[in-house]
């Protein structure tokens, strides 16, 4: 019943004190999860961002959901799950019943200009640690560049990346198999 508790707190206090969605949530997720909580592994982290990335839903979500079931099963995704929803619930309802009041002052205004960059820079880190953690190099960091610029700049869809990964890794792996073959 404890580790129930410290899942929800867990999650609870990453989405109360994270702006900017669920890329903005990675960086302090990782700490949480991999650092100080020990839940997962780095690599285990890595794999469960690309998983709940694949799926359809809140990136943080389903990142909570995936550790919450390896730390307590089912009972635990549904505790992570509840503790990473409820903050952005009660944020928006307290929102949607104040802010209304307060939307043209100019100082909330300000105040919002002033998020904008820290929301940016909150979800650009992620992308470095994550780099650095899948083993980006310098020879092989064109890559996710090009991946991007295609993604952005020439309006194609992720899923065609995300599928020629599959085929890529897939690929991959058997011609290393067949590698390990002919040496023995």
């Amino acid at each position: 019943m404890k580790i129930l508790l410290q899942l929800f707190r867990t999650f609870f206090n990453i989405g109360a004190f994270t702006f900017g969605g669920g890329w903005a949530m990675v960086a302090l997720m990782e700490k949480e999860l991999v650092d100080k909580k020990r839940w997962i592994d780095r690599e285990e982290f890595l794999d469960n961002l690309a998983i709940a990335q694949s799926l359809p839903g809140i990136l943080a979500v389903n990142i909570s959901i995936l550790v919450g079931n390896k730390v307590y099963g089912r009972r635990g995704s549904v505790v992570a799950a509840l503790g990473t929803i409820l903050p952005s619930f009660i944020i928006i309802l307290l929102i949607a019943i104040f802010f209304i009041k307060v939307y043209d002052n100019p100082v909330v205004e300000r105040i919002f200009k002033g998020i904008r960059p820290a929301v940016v820079a909150l979800i650009i880190a992620p992308t470095f640690s994550t780099a650095k953690a899948a083993k980006i190099t310098v020879k092989t960091v064109w890559i996710p560049v090009a991946v991007a610029c295609l993604i952005t700049y020439a309006g194609l869809s992720p899923v065609v990346f995300v599928l020629m990964a599959i085929f890529g890794g897939i690929l991959y792996c058997h011609v290393k198999r067949n590698r390990i073959k002919k040496v023995d």
